[in-house]
């Protein structure tokens, strides 16, 4: 075995940079931190060759005094803690003090820098030399040649385009983050983004987009420390790759497994599972409640309760997705001139189609439900009917301009919710006059067993009928007519699987959304005034009618801009 020895500082410094210093995203990523921690409101980045060849970060913050500009470039040199309470409260993006060490140990880097109180600028070049330069204020940082002098690294860096895309994907995320700071993006002398400084909304709207602002739903929330904040799109908007989803705790962009689960369960019920939803949300937490010294990249964070995180995290996200467009909806000034056909009476809710089995009795009960008129000169968000086209769609006016409803996904919507809040009061059973007796595996005979009790709970009375037979005497009303062995070894199987508590809940709704979707009005199916009205005035008090049970959109709006648009009204 050879010597056991200290390793020189340079190698320490390129080791370190290689947790630190990925890609050249990696570089902005540290240096657009640093800047937000000099209290700068302006930032501009210029990039060469995907930020391979040079890296310029030029903003107007606090400055570095000329004689800490070589402490700068230190290891684990920092002027954000100095304590270990310090450390376990950290309010600033960075402090590790390991970035521009392992940065200039992997690249020529260049400091310059002026204090606003200074009479001018000093300059700390590759070679740590320092000299008077100059700058009205702030600091700019060079970064050329990355892995210059590690070649074996640059060979794992990916095309020029591939490493720009992800620069600017860590603008944006930092952006995103900070309304309140412009940043200007350059790429090969072009600009490529510019973000002026405002509000949230603002931000979240110049970063994603207006189609992603005109689908998201606001989230705001707070419960003790916990604060949640940003915007979450409606299913309508959902995306084939998670490309759109940001997450930030206290101001730092995360990736962090316990978050994104309470987010997926939030859509479980209205996102198809194919598809990712879109969000910007922003997590305010007590510091000492969370722990950002995970991992060197500080994209991974521990909570000291993550049980109550989450909890919170998936009951604000969900209550905003799903509150009804009565509570949800604002509706817009009514424009000049604009008017309304007189509401309808109070009317019964749209009914089903006919059943074609007795448990559809409960459904078209469900659906059953006195509508209140609208009050006088508030129109409600989605207007009032005035036809309906093809038996397919709702055509309705309101104080934004025409509405479009798809009849059968907004009715699936309201009676899957109607039978689930029906379900949870307590599961009506109907016993069987002659049990079902089916055959049975050994496992499937053990399980029934084991699990009885917890098939009573759903309302099944399942008991042996044989060395290798179950007999069924009793099933939940709603089921009485599906079929109920391939439904029994199924709910066997995953219970033995995944645990009842979890089978319950999924299984239930996906019969339930099954149900609903047999129950809900068909297209081609006349429906008179007051009907379309009874299903609009529906859709406003039921939760989650933005989509159907598969994720698409129930209803659309064409405001009168759009309309006029269209028809080149105003040219």
């Amino acid at each position: 075995m050879p010597s056991i020895r200290p390793l020189p500082d340079l190698l320490i410094s390129q080791i370190a940079a290689g947790e630190v210093v990925e890609r050249p995203a990696s570089v902005v990523k540290e240096l657009l931190e640093n800047s937000i921690d000099a209290g700068a409101r302006a930032i501009s980045v210029q990039l060469l060759e995907g930020g391979v060849r040079q890296i310029r970060i030029v903003d107007d913050g606090g400055g570095i005094p000329k004689e800490e500009l070589p402490l700068a470039l230190a290891r684990h040199a920092t002027s954000k803690i100095a304590s270990l309470e310090d450390l376990e409260s950290v309010a600033t993006l960075g402090f590790r003090g390991e970035a521009l060490a392992s940065i200039a140990a992997v690249a020529r880097l260049t400091l310059v820098s002026r204090l606003r109180s200074a009479p001018h600028a000093w300059r700390l070049g590759p070679e740590r030399d320092v000299a008077p330069a100059a700058l009205g204020g702030g600091t700019v940082i060079e970064v050329d040649d990355l892995y210059f002098n590690t070649p074996a690294r640059r060979k794992f860096l990916k095309s020029e385009h591939t490493e720009y895309a992800h620069c600017e994907e860590a603008v944006r995320r930092i952006a995103l983050a900070h309304p309140q700071v412009s940043f200007h993006l350059q790429h090969n002398g072009r600009t490529a983004l510019h973000l002026a400084a405002g509000d949230a909304a603002r931000r979240i709207a110049d970063v994603l987009g207006a189609e992603f602002a005109e689908q998201a739903r606001g989230i705001e929330a707070a419960a003790g420390s916990l604060r949640l904040t940003g915007c979450a799109a409606l299913p309508a908007y959902s995306r084939a790759r998670a490309d759109a989803q940001y997450f930030f705790v206290n101001g730092r962009f995360v990736r962090d497994k316990l978050l994104s689960h309470a987010v997926r369960e939030a859509y479980a019920d209205i996102l198809h599972g194919s598809r990712h939803a879109a969000y910007a949300l922003f997590l305010d937490i007590d510091p000492r409640s969370v722990d950002v010294n995970v991992h060197p990249a500080k994209t991974e964070v521990r909570f000291r309760d993550g049980r109550a995180v989450h909890q919170f995290v998936f009951h604000a996200l969900q209550r905003a997705l799903a509150a009804p467009l009565a509570h949800a909806a604002t509706p817009a000034a009514v424009p000049a001139g604009l008017t309304f056909p007189a509401a309808a009476p109070q009317q019964q809710a749209l009914a089903v189609a006919q059943p074609v089995a007795a448990y559809y009795d409960f459904v078209r009960q469900a659906a059953a439900q006195p509508m209140p008129a609208a009050e006088a000169g508030a129109p409600p968000p989605l207007g009032f009917a005035l036809a309906q086209l093809h038996g397919v769609y709702v055509l309705a006016q309101n104080a934004s301009g025409l509405v479009l409803v798809d009849m059968h996904a907004a009715h699936e919507r309201i009676l899957y919710e109607k039978l689930k809040t029906a379900l949870d009061a307590r599961p009506a059973v109907q016993p069987l006059l002659v049990p079902v007796v089916f055959s049975a595996s050994v496992e499937e005979m053990a399980a029934a067993e084991e699990h009885a009790e917890t098939l009573d709970r759903l309302g099944f009375e399942v008991a042996p009928a044989g060395p290798r037979e179950l007999a069924l005497r009793a099933v939940p009303a709603l089921l009485a007519h599906a079929r109920i062995p391939e439904l029994v070894r199924a709910l066997l199987a995953d219970i033995e699987r995944f645990g009842a508590s979890r089978v319950a809940a999924e299984q239930r709704n996906e019969l339930l959304a099954t149900m609903a979707c047999h129950g809900a009005v068909r297209a081609n199916r006349a429906l008179s005034l007051p009907e379309m009205n009874a299903l609009l005035r529906q859709m406003e008090e039921t939760e989650r009618a933005d989509q159907c049970n598969h994720g698409r959109p129930t209803w659309t709006q064409l405001t009168m801009d759009e309309l006029d648009r269209l028809f080149l009204r105003g040219r």
